[in-house]
């Protein structure tokens, strides 16, 4: 196994499982309802905007590998779109998925040499570099749904 083809396995374990933490974003948010993702918490971002922020920066990747440019802004990354139904909140999650798995697809299909490039531009680093920030950064954010998740379901229990 190559390189490209490791980062796109930790990148796939972080997502759907497998990985050393036994925590993944599917499993996850299987149970999570719209209400709970939508449940503001303490003045925290609720669980469906932190899942749109961490997946933001996947989609924006995708583009470049795909020979796109790299066009994300920070400053938009927590402007999700309105979830109003159930089923809208679970196209949502479809969506998120078949994106990380392209994402993955494209990764692993990376040659070795690519890895050590430049991420579109000197000031972002090397591909290696950004390619394990994204998956850091699920990591990060996985662990606050994961805490959001624990809080709405205790709200839930006791209606506060």
């Amino acid at each position: 196994m190559n390189i490209p083809q490791h980062i796109a396995k930790h990148f796939r374990e972080v997502y759907f499982g497998g990985n050393w933490t036994c925590v993944n974003l599917r499993d996850t948010l299987t149970t999570v309802t719209l209400k709970q993702a939508t449940m503001q918490v303490n003045g925290l971002n609720t669980i469906s905007v932190l899942v749109y922020h961490m997946h933001y920066y996947v989609r924006a990747a995708t583009k470049v590998l795909q020979g796109g440019p790299l066009d994300a802004h920070d400053k938009y990354s927590f402007d999700l779109p309105s979830i109003a139904t159930d089923d809208e909140w679970q196209h949502f999650l479809n969506s998120i998925w078949a994106e990380a798995e392209t994402f993955a697809q494209l990764v692993e299909s990376l040659p070795d040499e690519k890895i050590h490039e430049h991420f579109t531009n000197e000031k972002y680093g090397a591909y290696y570099r950004n390619l394990h920030g994204i998956i850091e950064h699920a990591h990060y954010h996985l662990g606050q749904i994961a805490i959001i998740k624990k809080i709405t379901l205790q709200s839930d229990v006791t209606n506060v």
